[in-house]
């Protein structure tokens, strides 16, 4: 088998999307849980609008609307993210307009919101709110993926993600045993900003994500930081658990 490295929007849908509601745990670096997520998906024609939100023990809330076309490729549409409370140190709301290659974020200074937007070249290959989704689609001879990713620190940036196979892990699944392929995702923040960032410890670290299944992939798991220069986080697949009849008396 030849390996061979895919653009962006050389990535078929090759596992086309349906309703669906999955849920989630986060982790904090010490195995705690500290947030549930519930992960929708709402299926219309070719257009899929993907939420995923996370609620946390303190308050805090992590929630993503992503709406994407499934035609011959996926093409990003839109893409709304807010991060609030204790657990960010600083607020976020991004939203990615591709039709309107229009970013706008808010910006929170003490009590003060300021709304500020800049026109880009956005492609319908950006893979914010999609990068799980995009390794669950690649071909088993791929073994790397770049796609770009738009960051907004104090301004709009695009990188790119390098995705490489890194490798799998055996995974429990109740008494039974599978294997999940482990991926590697590196942030190539490019240009002189990409020479400097490792010296000024701007370079974000990489994620390891974990895909289960060989011929119906399905995300179980990412090790990443949530928000920028944060802790490195565990987002789990997870499934309800019922209290044992000891705890219910």
């Amino acid at each position: 088998m030849i390996a061979r490295s895919l653009a962006a929007d050389q990535v078929r849908v090759t596992q086309r999307q349906g309703d669906i509601h999955a849920f989630l745990l986060v982790k904090d670096e010490n195995g705690k849980e500290i947030a549930v997520g519930d992960e929708t998906n709402r299926v219309r024609g070719n257009i899929v609008d993907s939420r995923t939100v996370f609620k946390f023990l303190d308050g805090s809330v992590d929630d993503e609307e992503t709406i994407y076309r499934q035609g011959s490729t996926f093409e990003l549409i839109r893409d709304h993210h807010i991060q609030k409370g204790p657990s960010f140190p600083k607020p976020s709301d991004v939203t990615i307009d591709v039709k309107k290659g229009e970013v706008s974020w808010v910006e929170t200074t003490g009590a003060e919101r300021d709304l500020k937007s800049q026109h880009m070249d956005l492609r319908p290959d950006l893979a914010n709110g999609m990068v799980p989704l995009l390794i669950e689609n690649l071909p088993h001879s791929a073994t790397e993926l770049k796609v770009s990713y738009l960051a907004v620190a104090s301004k709009p940036r695009i990188v790119t993600l390098d995705i490489k196979a890194d490798g799998n892990d055996k995974v429990d699944i109740g008494p039974d045993a599978r294997e999940a392929d482990r991926f590697n995702i590196h942030t190539d923040i490019g240009g002189i900003a990409g020479v400097v960032a490792p010296i000024v410890g701007k370079q974000p670290p990489d994620i390891k994500l974990w895909v289960a299944g060989k011929d119906l992939p399905v995300f179980v798991r990412m090790d990443a930081p949530l928000y920028e220069e944060g802790p490195i986080w565990t987002v789990l697949l997870s499934a309800p658990s019922w209290p044992t009849e000891d705890a219910q008396k």
